[in-house]
């Protein structure tokens, strides 16, 4: 019995949120390894929308576990209003399904006036960052001193870890010219979400272990895309975890083999939010066009996301290093009525052909797309759930990207609605 990776084969805002819901009626627990709220998922089921960033998309399902793994930077300010939007929505949330990692690190108001802070000292050369808090964050994970959750249990010692942390960030803010902070009003905050937190706290390795045990299907799910990985992504424009498929088994507290099955999402064409490389853009009415059919703004941030064709030099890439072994293709209803299709094949970099995007931030500025037309179909592809309700020219674009990318389209979504998918491979299915 598999158990499935799911993560973004772009830049992040593939339709995750979607692919996720579908599949996890065949898991039973759905675990969120890294990032933070800064992840938008937005899902439609039965013309009703739910709009998620931090919860795991499986939580809009009666009887799935949902599980925030150590991977996750968690905002509790943030969990606790998600929480209740959603149970405002007549979604039921509770210790049976929901848990989180009790060595999770925490988000708290001073990474996010740090992040902002940061991004406005930086000007033009700015990363494009959510102003969420997630870098700093991690930041003070991997220096240490961060507030976990089950820190959140432990008040007696919690003031000096405070006191420790804003050794830290006063250094910070004297430099910025901000007044210094003080430690007992930031304990002061967090004694008012405490609670919120520390009700769903659990050794999620231990859990998950459990359920390995017993043979429960487990889906890992992962935020961004591999495109904005730390070490694989488009450095230094990306977040600041590793966004791969490896980071399931790290930022769960399973080992390696806990995964079976690495599934990839990517759009039928391609799409950016912030800064950073972007060589297939089209900053012109095309990508207007794409940007309008498709409605790409920020769940999160409702920020107008930059569009541009299918990149199979970069997809190809990232199922490389991230082990997918399927690409779940989404939204190829937007590219309906578009009389020619353009997929960028490879690149030209500084006169000569390449076939791998380079890791230089300078050489990914140079790169130059070399394109390869396709015939568009007029016929709508929307809503279709098997391959026969396709238009044949669609049908034909699909198979020629999974040529270029070297994978095979395991799922296909037609549309934002949960049954509007059609199925060549059950992830699951060992």
């Amino acid at each position: 019995m598999a158990n499935v990776a799911v993560v973004g084969a772009q830049w992040g805002d593939e339709g995750k949120g979607k692919i996720v819901d579908w599949l996890s009626e065949r898991a039973d627990v759905v675990v969120r390894f890294q990032g933070g709220h800064n992840a938008g998922h937005t899902l439609v089921i039965d013309g009703k929308v739910y709009k998620l960033s931090l919860l795991p998309s499986g939580i809009v399902r009666p009887g799935k576990l949902s599980v925030i793994g150590n991977g996750v930077v968690v905002d509790p300010w943030h969990l606790a209003k998600e929480i209740d939007s959603l149970k405002s929505q007549g979604i039921v949330i509770n210790r049976d399904n929901l848990r989180i990692a009790e060595n999770a690190s925490l988000i708290l108001p001073l990474h996010r006036e740090l992040d902002i802070l940061r991004e406005e000292a930086a000007g033009a050369a700015k990363i494009g960052t959510t102003g969420r808090g997630i870098g700093p964050a991690y930041e003070d994970k991997v220096g240490r001193r961060a507030i976990r959750t089950g820190d959140l249990l432990d008040l007696q010692n919690l003031r000096g870890k405070i006191d420790r942390l804003l050794l830290h960030h006063n250094a910070l803010l004297r430099g910025f010219g901000k007044p210094e902070l003080d430690g007992q009003k930031v304990y002061d905050e967090l004694m008012q979400v405490r609670d919120t937190v520390v009700t769903y706290l659990d050794p999620v390795w231990h859990l998950l272990d459990e359920m390995k045990k017993g043979r429960k299907r487990i889906l890992f799910e992962g935020a961004q895309g591999i495109l904005l990985d730390i070490d694989h992504g488009t450095y230094p424009y990306v977040t600041s975890s590793n966004t791969i498929a490896g980071q399931a088994a790290n930022g769960s507290g399973m080992g390696p083999s806990a995964v079976s099955y690495v599934l990839g999402i990517a759009k039928a064409y391609t799409t950016r939010v912030g800064s950073g490389p972007f060589p297939s853009e089209q900053a012109n009415d095309i990508g207007e066009w794409i940007g309008q059919r498709g409605k790409e703004f920020g769940t999160v941030t409702g920020r107008k996301r930059r569009c541009g064709w299918f990149d199979a030099v970069l997809v190809r890439q990232a199922i490389k290093t991230s082990g997918i072994q399927g690409i779940a293709l989404t939204k190829l209803d937007v590219l309906d009525g578009l009389e020619e299709i353009k997929v960028c094949v490879a690149y030209m970099l500084d006169g000569k052909r390449i076939d791998i995007f380079p890791s230089s931030e300078e050489a990914q500025a140079r790169v130059e797309p070399i394109y390869q037309s396709f015939e568009g179909w007029k016929d709508s592809s929307a809503g279709a759930r098997s391959w026969t309700q396709l238009p044949a020219q669609a049908v034909k674009y699909v198979r020629y990207l999974e040529e270029l990318i070297e994978c095979p389209v395991a799922l296909l979504s037609t549309s934002p609605e949960r049954n509007d998918t059609i199925l060549m491979k059950d992830p699951f299915e060992d």
